[in-house]
């Protein structure tokens, strides 16, 4: 399977964007929200299979210390081929003297440990949906 990995946004529709986010169960927003959170992370991922979307991700950081990664998602029928590890490896060479953290999306923390992270004893959040992630469960 030959992939063309970009790292800029130029002609992403965004409403796809949204939709696979929605499709794998993660959290989503309109278009327009998804893509300013994308314009304003510092390295963003997306991979093409024959100009087709089918992956992306995003990630924050100070640049000296922290870093967190965000929306990474492939669509349903590409999981399992290597396309998660690419996204997160190439994030993490962006940002190679930095810690990390992300969320995990309940039932994928197996894959993330495969990269080398570990669930962490002292993370908090304080979500505006509080109830909507506790259901979810990624909260107590």
């Amino acid at each position: 399977m030959e992939l063309e990995i970009k790292l800029d946004y130029a002609d992403v529709n965004w409403q796809f964007v949204a939709e696979t986010l929605k499709r794998v169960g993660m959290a989503y927003a309109e278009p327009a929200a998804h893509q300013k959170s994308f314009e304003n992370s510092q390295v963003t991922v997306f991979v093409r299979r024959e100009g087709q979307l089918i992956g992306f991700g995003r990630a924050i950081s100070d640049g000296v210390f922290q870093a967190a990664i965000y929306d990474v998602a492939i669509l349903p029928e590409y999981q399992a081929q290597g396309i998660g590890t690419i996204i997160i490896k190439t994030i993490m060479d962006k940002f190679s003297n930095c810690n990390f953290i992300l969320y995990a999306a309940p039932g994928k923390e197996g894959f993330y440990q495969t990269l080398g992270f570990r669930k962490m004893k002292t993370g908090m959040a304080l979500f505006l949906k509080a109830e909507q992630m506790k259901e979810r469960g990624f909260t107590e």
